[in-house]
């Protein structure tokens, strides 16, 4: 098998770019593994340069990995154009990529988690995507299973999948609305992402990832997703672009040792999972509606 490269992208925090590297640094394939570090340029204000400086010291002499290059832009890209080029950069050289962005730390098993789907899957056009990540649902998954669409923590596709990338966020947008698959789309109305991507179409976010999400949906591809997650993110602190406050999409505990077996299954989507999914967001929707309530009530009564 011959291992996929790693496509880093990397920004202004310096300490969830060293916690990323060193959990990478940890995982059994990485002596095996080429790793490509994007490092975005920085915004025109001297803040931006001290923070971009910092990560780029963090990324000097890299050890642990069959070979390291440091790809850092002297502008400032922002996070869509970065991944979107980086990718379709990596693809176009090895044939396939595993990407990670600056805060997403990994189980020690997570590249050959990786490597196993994408060598697996390599030669079936109806999956886009394997993926590192799986939401906290309490019922218990099965090993490895399928969902509609495709994921961005922790994820890698082949130059076949990365075709399918569609860069106009109105024209997934309107052939969602005419094929009438918002519904499905949002998981059964549980969260809201035909939203997102209306957002990035009037420029209120910059979202690659509800683009890739939606181009493989639309396409009614598949993505290979593991019963633990092998990936923590580590920047729901209000620190990254796109980013939520809190620990509503992560256990407590982190990721170090989770280790998952990928074998040959049917190749549809789990409804099952799918449902649990959509229960899960309903349910997290309820309590986060719940709070905001409460929080209102707080300030117009004061108790």
């Amino acid at each position: 098998m011959k291992l996929s490269p790693i496509a880093l992208f990397v920004y202004n925090r310096s300490w969830h770019t060293q916690k990323t590297i060193e959990a990478l640094q940890k995982n059994t394939l990485a002596s095996e593994s080429d790793l490509i570090v994007f490092s975005d340029g920085p915004k025109d204000n001297d803040l931006s340069r001290r923070q971009v400086s910092e990560v780029r010291k963090c990324l000097v002499d890299i050890k642990g990995f069959k070979s390291v290059s440091v790809i850092e832009k002297r502008k400032n890209y922002g996070l869509a154009e970065s991944i979107i080029t980086g990718v379709s950069d990596v693809i176009q050289r090895y044939g396939k990529v595993i990407v990670l962005e600056d805060d997403l730390v990994t189980s020690c098993y997570f590249l050959e988690y990786m490597n196993q789907g994408l060598d697996l899957y390599k030669n079936n056009n109806k999956v886009i995507s394997i993926h590192g990540y799986i939401y906290p649902v309490k019922e218990r998954l099965p090993e490895t299973y399928f969902l509609k669409g495709a994921d961005c923590w922790g994820w890698a596709t082949w130059k076949r999948g990365w075709d399918l990338f569609e860069f106009d966020g109105k024209k997934l947008l309107s052939e969602l609305i005419l094929k009438n698959l918002t519904r499905e789309f949002d998981f059964y109305d549980t969260y809201p992402y035909t939203k997102m991507l209306k957002e990035q179409v009037f420029g209120k976010n910059n979202s690659w990832a509800i683009r890739w999400y939606a181009s493989a949906f639309l396409k009614n591809k598949l993505t290979l997703y593991p019963r633990e997650s092998l990936v923590y993110n580590i920047g729901l602190d209000g620190t990254g672009t796109n980013s939520e406050l809190g620990e509503r999409f992560n256990r407590v505990e982190e990721k170090e040792n989770i280790k998952i077996a990928v074998k040959n299954i049917e190749i549809k989507e789990n409804m099952s999972v799918r449902l649990i999914v959509s229960n899960y967001f309903r349910i997290k929707k309820y309590w986060v509606n719940k709070l905001i309530q409460k929080i209102r009530k707080i300030f117009q009564y004061g108790f």
